[in-house]
């Protein structure tokens, strides 16, 4: 499913700012990100704005690429 993709990010996110011991209100001062944000980031939420992904998943220097889907992909 398309949403799945938004979970794996989000599953990242928490993942990584627990594993270097960051609330997450530590990690929206340092990211520059509001809380708000990070906690509907690490909810999963659909209708976040991409930039503001991209500067959360830079903190951990991690980006997003863009490849094309197979032929077989439903």
């Amino acid at each position: 499913m398309e949403y799945d993709r938004f979970n794996d990010i989000a599953v990242f996110i928490r993942t990584m700012r627990k594993k270097y011991g960051y609330t997450q209100k530590e990690f929206a001062e340092n990211t520059n990100l509001g809380l708000r944000f990070v906690r509907e980031l690490e909810q999963g939420k659909l209708t976040l704005k991409m930039d503001k992904i991209l500067v959360a998943l830079n903190f951990f220097n991690k980006t997003i690429t863009v490849k094309e889907k197979p032929n077989n992909y439903l």
